[in-house]
């Protein structure tokens, strides 16, 4: 979603903060997860920034954006001792259309991105809400089945999350669900329609931008506020998830405002210690007043060694690209 009340105002004060001019808001969380590194991205190419959805390779040396002004990008992560130093952008280029042709106007809003179980991406987008798939990033679009709910999506406030489940089904979240006290519905696409097999609740005021799914299994579920001239806080909730829905809610996050840049996108994954990592990325909305801000998080209460079979996810498949592409 793009936030534009006041947001000159929210993002110099965010600017101020990283500067050491503005007292940093320090982050209120439970300890379950632990700033690793922080890095900001920066590139001079037509189209960069405003990222609002990311996947990584596994092992987690490359990834892949997608934006909400109809772009994406293939970056390589630069790790010393494993740790996030440094991002290079690699190649860039317009999402398109399932004719080909570059999205434009209306159907340029791109929030979610996941890998599927079949190994293609897909995105959502708002505005024109809808679920694409694309078998290389920079390859056309196939037009997926719409869930007549999809319709009554409010403008700026649609698809905004999309994960791969355990079974390699694809799953979106919107950012709003109607009212304050009704749950975030999950579609599911089930072959050629949408079902809801569970919910998720609404803890106001943060609003949902992500989803994920870790190495552990679990859903990761990355929402956010903002607060006008205070600017954003963040917040990771975590899900088991069950036949019966999701169940045992962890708030792994909860920043103070101002502590963090806009981040919408999140991505979860294993690194080779067997530490679950997550990583989030912040839409700077084309505004000189923010920037494009990578913050990795270590899980700290994550004893995982291995992901045993049939709990977490497969591996994820390399990003395909076309060659020059």
């Amino acid at each position: 979603m793009r936030c534009r009340p006041a947001l000159i105002a929210a993002s110099a004060v965010v600017v101020l903060a990283g500067l050491g001019l503005w007292p940093e808001a320090a982050s209120a969380q439970d300890g379950r997860m632990v700033e690793d590194a922080v890095v900001t991205w920066r590139d001079p190419s037509k189209g960069f920034g405003s990222w609002s959805g990311i996947v990584l390779d596994a092992d987690g040396t490359g990834l892949t954006a997608i934006s909400d002004k109809g772009h994406w990008g293939r970056a390589t992560l630069e790790r010393t001792d494993g740790r996030l130093t440094g991002v290079r952008l690699d190649a860039i280029g317009p999402l398109l259309d399932s004719r080909g042709n570059p999205v434009t106007r209306y159907d340029v809003d791109a929030e979610g991105l996941t890998i599927g179980g079949d190994g293609r991406f897909y995105i959502s987008y708002e505005a024109n809400h809808r679920v694409v798939a694309h078998d290389s990033i920079d390859g056309p679009a196939t037009l997926l089945p719409r869930a007549a709910e999809f319709r009554a999506l409010q403008n700026n406030s649609g698809l905004e999350a999309l994960f791969t489940g355990p079974d390699g089904r694809v799953h979106a979240i919107p950012e709003r669900s109607g009212t304050l006290s009704r749950p975030y519905p999950v579609y599911r696409l089930d072959g050629e329609s949408w079902s809801v097999p569970y919910t998720i609740p609404r803890k106001p005021p943060h609003l949902v931008t992500g989803a994920a799914l870790g190495p552990d299994g679990r859903l990761y579920l990355l929402e956010r506020d903002f607060a006008g001239l205070l600017g954003f806080s963040t917040r990771v909730r975590r899900f088991e998830i069950t036949p019966r829905g999701l169940s045992a809610e962890t708030v792994l996050l909860d920043s103070r405002t101002g502590r963090y840049d806009n981040l919408e996108g999140i991505e979860v994954w294993q690194d080779p210690q067997g530490r679950t990592r997550v990583m989030l990325i912040s839409d700077d909305n084309g505004s000189f007043f923010q920037v494009t801000q990578i913050v990795e998080f270590l899980v700290e209460d994550d004893s995982t060694t291995g992901v045993s079979p049939g709990t977490g996810q497969s591996p994820r498949p390399r990003p395909r690209i076309r060659p020059g592409g």
